[in-house]
Parts: structure tokens; sequence; C-alpha cells
């Protein structure tokens, strides 16, 4: 069911966009990757085309909206479809609200909402023109619970998720585009590395003591929902690590 789809990921340089790339390419999907570190994507090519996998790949800054039309464009351009579209590029820079870390929180939310919304409305024309379509958005357990320090990302996640449900409600039964919200918990990304807040310094060592979940986790599960039977709408799939209590 997942051959021969056209599967568009943005933040595919690293971690879950890396490795859900490889993963659905194993499966039969075309890659269209996106993402701002051109020489990661140069290798998520290589090890693509090492399978025998088919991927064509941008340079994408989700924060800019031309970008992330034309990396739609691309894909249809090409392949004359887009099958499913993965909302993968986020931040994580947590920081407790007192010390004021407001270029960060301008940050999070060009990435992890702007972003989601100008990828989303790159693809939804092609979509609707094709009446069938599939968004993943990767939204995180801190899109349902909110901690100290997580004050401005959690708000983007929730944002995330309400969009995600609000996506699903508009396009689904109307236009066959189903919609996908996947909540990790704690997994084993580069996203800790944004942290900048040394008070959290205590935060970040609980994590390391922590079997977190691996990217392959998450590739695993937005698999399953993508290769779903075509009636079947998955709608959330939170995943945590069982030493994960929150």
């Amino acid at each position: 069911m997942i051959k021969g789809k056209v599967i568009l990921i943005t933040g595919a340089s690293s971690g879950i966009g890396y490795t859900t790339a490889l993963t659905l390419s194993k499966a039969g999907a075309t890659i269209i990757a996106g993402a701002r570190r051109i020489d990661k994507l140069e290798s998520l090519k290589k090890a693509i085309r090492d399978q025998n996998g088919e991927i064509l790949i941008n340079q994408l800054d989700v924060t800019k909206r031309q970008d992330c039309t034309n990396l739609a464009n691309s894909a249809v351009d090409k392949y004359g479809k887009i099958d499913v579209l993965i909302n993968n590029a986020g931040l994580m820079p947590l920081s407790f609200v007192k010390n004021l870390k407001i270029d960060e929180w301008d940050r999070m939310v060009d990435v992890n909402i702007k972003g989601v919304l100008y990828s989303t409305a790159a693809v939804i024309p092609h979509m609707l023109s094709n009446k069938s379509g599939h968004i993943v958005n990767i939204s995180s357990i801190a899109g349902r619970l909110v901690f100290p320090a997580g004050s401005v990302y959690c708000a983007t996640k929730h944002a995330v998720t309400a969009f995600s449900e609000g996506l699903r409600q508009e396009l689904s039964q109307r236009s066959n585009i189903r919609v996908t919200c996947i909540e990790p918990g704690v997994v084993a990304t580069e996203l800790n590395n944004t942290i900048t807040d040394s008070s959290l310094q205590g935060f970040l060592e609980s994590v390391k003591k922590m079997e977190p979940l691996q990217a392959q986790d998450i590739a695993n599960a937005i698999l399953f929902a993508i290769d779903s039977p075509n009636h079947m709408n998955v709608n959330e799939i939170m995943i945590r690590p069982v030493q994960q209590e929150r």
C-alpha cells in the first residue's frame, strides 16, 4: 500500500526525519526530503540510493513560505503528485519563562507552528486536486502535558495537536485526506542540543538516566499509520519510553 507513494518529509537531515526517510524508502516509497543542512541530505540521498531507493532533496527552511512551496512544487514537477506530507521539522530549546529567552520563543513559534502551517499549505492544493492524501504531524507528549521550563515549547506542540484535529475534521471525510498526529515522549535525537538554559542541567541528567525511544520506533509508528488500509484513519499515536512517568 505504501509502495509507489511520493512522501515529502521536512527536517529530514537527522533523527526522526532521517530514519523515517530510510524506513519508508525501504518500504517502496519515493522520498522528497527537505532540511537546512544540505550536506546531511546528501548523506541521506546516498544511503537511500545505496538501497536502490528514489529520493529528491532540497534545502528547506520551514520558516520561509517560499521554501515550503518550492519543495512541494519540486515533487509535483518530477513525480506528478504528493501522497504524504510528514511535518517533522521542530526545535525544543526548553527554558524557564523568567529567563526571557525571547529569541528562542520566536524561533520555536516560527519552526514548530508556522513551519507546519507553511508546509501544509504547500501540499493541500495538490492533495485536493488528487482527492487523496495523508498529512502526518510530529507533535509531542508536550502537546498534551505541560511541564516547568516547557511553557513555550508545550504551547507550540499543543498548537500542532489542535491543528491536526482541525485538519482531520475539515479534510478527511470531505476530501479523502487522512491526518495523523504522532506524539512521542523522550526520543534519542538532537532536540536536547538546542537547550541553552544552564539551569536545566539537572533535567538533562535525569533524561540521560532513562532508556529513551529511538528514532526507529517513531519511524515504525509513521509507517504503520501511512500503510494502514485506505478506509482507516490513524488519528493519533502517543508513544512513551517505559521509564517516562509524564
